[in-house]
């Protein structure tokens, strides 16, 4: 029986998917890329943002077409607008089989043995589970960098954001439970693990009763074979100095965070529900670069919050512009039904927001531009990715670097290198945000 997987939105969904194609693969099913040669398709489902939902859902009027023509056996829908929208899924789709929530990725074989019975498969499950699945995971990476969630939900209730709807209340994966995880992809060859969360700061707070990711950074760090450990997602007020010495202190754990702080206006970061005024950000920010040097620092956020005013914006900019991040994104304001944001007033028309995108993305590719012109000269080390096709080079991240959001290092050699080794490179050049070396 041959399975086409379709993957959407962020890393923590990725690894949901991961789950998802162990249990298939365990049960014999082939995967394949072609929709022409599938029997079964999954969509495993994103709708955090307006965009996100829009493609969840024309991805799966897209594969009902083949459900209509009679060569797909049986169509599922998982995931984050699975979990939001089953009934309008299940009404206005008929061609969808099955629909599973967030916390029912576990019974991904019983709605296929359902949907193939031709029986309609609907599961929900309990919005603050925490599944428990003993089937390995299936790396879908590349096999040397894999992500490793190690908490599930949300408990901020930011005004903007919807995730605690549709993914739950913040809970911990137990320690034993990672760590085991973790040694498995060690064994499989994973050389990078990247610990995702809707926030990984809080780790261990609500079973430990205090929060635990410096422990569980060190008990990482044990673990044989893995050579670089990435934090993302870490919210800002919940930094403690413990976490800032597990970071400078061990080699393993990269010199590099992801502070996801949407806004510098103590305005809109109090509209937003967000912990921080801008004085807070501005002393995190500084006592990271004072105990950390060389930490690369990563940031979203968001334009055209309501109620956003062109000062508020300027000073959003003016923030930008002394902090230097050294990565940084930009999304328009979303507004998402059933959130306090989406009912406030003030409203911001679209093309101000995307105006207001373009100005502070104007400002930081100055600001990454002249960070990466600065990296010329350094020593770094880098995980190789692959060859550039027809050439004498190969790429490759850095410390600085996370996949698929952040840049990369192109390095000319006529030595042979493999996906997944670490190389000592001498940065030469820059290239707007990716760099170039050679081999020291």
């Amino acid at each position: 029986m041959n399975i086409l997987f379709i993957s959407l939105g962020c890393d923590k969904n990725l690894v949901d998917t991961e789950v998802m194609l162990g249990l298939l693969a365990s049960r014999g099913y082939q995967m394949v890329d072609e929709e022409e040669r599938a029997d079964v398709i999954v969509i495993n489902t994103c709708c955090f943002i307006h965009d996100a939902k829009e493609e969840s859902i024309q991805n799966i009027l897209d594969m009902a077409e083949y459900k209509k023509d009679g060569s797909l056996k049986a169509l599922v829908v998982t995931g984050c607008l699975a979990q939001r929208y089953q009934q309008e899924i299940i009404d206005e789709i008929p061609e969808v089989d099955a629909v599973l929530g967030t916390t029912s990725y576990d019974k991904i074989l019983d709605a296929i043995d359902e949907a193939l019975a031709g029986k309609h498969f609907l599961t929900m499950g309990d919005i603050d589970a925490l599944p428990v699945v003993e089937t390995h995971r299936q790396v879908t990476t590349g096999g040397h960098f894999a992500y490793l969630k190690i908490a599930e939900g949300c408990d901020k209730h930011c005004t903007y954001c919807i995730i605690p709807k549709i993914r739950g209340d913040f809970r911990s994966v137990p320690m034993e439970r990672i760590l085991a995880e973790a040694s498995e992809l060690a064994e499989q060859g994973v050389k990078e693990l990247i610990l995702v969360a809707q926030e990984t700061t809080l780790y261990g707070q609500d079973i430990y009763g205090e929060k635990t990711l410096p422990k569980l950074l060190r008990e990482l760090c044990k673990i044989q074979g893995l050579r670089w450990i990435r934090v993302l997602y870490c919210y800002p007020e919940e930094i403690t100095d413990e976490l800032i010495q597990v970071i400078k202190e061990e080699d393993k754990v990269c010199n590099y965070l992801d502070l996801p702080i949407q806004h510098a206006s103590d305005t809109i970061l109090k509209r937003m529900g967000r912990r921080t005024s801008k004085q807070e950000l501005i002393d995190i920010i500084t006592r990271l670069r004072n105990e950390i040097p060389d930490i690369t620092l990563r940031t979203t956020l968001i334009t055209g919050f309501p109620g956003e005013t062109r000062e508020d914006h300027e000073e959003l900019m003016e923030f930008v512009d002394a902090m230097e991040f050294d990565r940084l994104g930009v999304f328009t304001y979303s507004p998402e039904e059933d959130t306090p944001a989406a009912m406030m007033d003030d409203q911001i028309d679209e093309d101000i927001k995307e105006d207001r995108q373009a100005d502070i993305m104007e400002l930081q590719q100055e600001i990454a531009f002249d960070k990466a012109e600065d990296m010329i000269g350094r020593e770094l080390l880098v995980m190789v990715e692959g060859k550039v096709a027809d050439e004498n080079a190969y790429v490759g991240r850095t410390y600085r670097d996370a996949p698929n959001v952040d840049g990369l290092i192109f390095i000319n050699t006529d030595e042979e290198l493999m996906s997944g080794d670490f190389a000592k490179v001498k940065v030469t050049g820059a290239m707007d945000y990716d760099l170039i070396g050679g081999l020291v």
